[in-house]
């Protein structure tokens, strides 16, 4: 299915309200889309803030993850990219991602009744990710969004106070918020943020993570109602792990990361014939073969330290267990 057909294929079923899910690539090349009846156990599992298809398994299997990070010297070379390009004042944020060869003692279906996160999704053979972080919800007309951005140990003393003090974080989390309610002001009236720069909790295999998040809301506009797949497109790929401006920060991102990353911070979502939940796809491991990659990211802007961006990275390389 390509990005037109899909368009008009979601776009038919909200007007007639029959449910359906979707998962769509970061670049918007090869989207997918299940009616409830389609969707087999053995090919897709999925739990969307507790409505899932998948049975009870209980597990009590101790995890064990071993990651080989991206070389730095790699690393400083994307990042030495970015930051020409937002010298040159071609983007005033850009989200650089990366993929770091992982072993886990576990494939990643088992793991997928292991981990804890609002939105899960295993696909045979491909990935699996466990996201906290919502792209769209849509309910009794509304529209809603939730940008992240930040993250810091929780172990740290004073941690939230140091997060949510932090210039430079703060000053990359109001870009993205900004990004994101000019976004919505395209399929949306009245658009507000209701929540700012909140924080949550997240148990890892490790540690726990603190990270900062805010609600952006408005209107659906009437056009955009009953026309989820054009609605869904307008919006696309999420600003939050893409960056500003849009257009001229995809192609930073092309240059820098030089590989595609494909379901990697697309979005994957569920339509119920009348409400929208979604989520970015992040917290996520890639399979390849025999192998194994979890990739992450952040954002870069001219106040970035490549070495605290790189050990960003290698922090949000965690599995949330109980």
């Amino acid at each position: 299915m390509n990005t037109s057909e899909f368009i008009k294929t979601a776009d038919a079923l909200s007007k007639a309200a029959e449910p359906f899910l979707f998962l769509i690539d970061f670049e918007m090349q090869q989207p997918r889309l299940w009616l409830p009846h389609q969707v087999e156990v053995d090919e897709l599992l999925f739990s969307i803030n507790g409505f899932t298809n998948a049975p009870v398994v209980e597990s009590n299997k101790e995890l064990s993850l071993k990651v080989e990070s991206i070389n730095q010297a790699d690393y400083r070379m994307k990042f030495d990219k970015v930051m020409d390009h937002l010298h040159y004042g071609n983007s005033f944020l850009t989200n650089l991602t990366v993929k770091s060869r992982i072993e886990i003692n576990a494939t990643l279906k088992e793991l997928f009744f292991q981990v804890k996160a609002p939105y899960r999704c295993w696909l045979r053979n491909q990935f699996l990710f466990f996201s906290p972080e919502s792209f769209i919800k849509i309910s009794a007309g509304k529209i809603y969004a939730y940008p992240m951005k930040g993250t810091i140990d929780a172990s740290i003393a004073d941690a939230a106070a140091v997060i949510l003090n932090n210039e430079k974080e703060k000053a990359e989390h109001v870009t993205i918020v900004d990004l994101i309610r000019n976004d919505l002001a395209q399929v949306a009236a009245n658009v507000r943020v209701s929540r700012f720069r909140y924080l949550d909790k997240i148990k890892t295999n490790r540690n726990s993570i603190l990270q900062v998040s805010s609600e952006v809301m408005g209107e659906v506009l009437p056009e955009y109602q009953q026309k989820i797949g054009s609605l869904l497109a307008t919006l696309l790929p999420a600003g939050s792990i893409s960056g500003a401006p849009k257009k001229k920060t995809l192609a930073i991102i092309q240059e820098a990361e030089q590989d595609l990353r494909g379901y990697y911070t697309g979005v994957f979502g569920y339509f119920d014939g009348h409400n929208l939940d979604s989520c970015v796809n992040i917290r996520f491991i890639e399979q390849q073969d025999d192998f194994f990659h979890y990739r992450s990211g952040g954002g870069i802007t001219t106040r970035s330290n490549w070495q605290a961006e790189y050990n960003e990275v290698i922090q949000k390389i965690y599995v949330p267990v109980n």
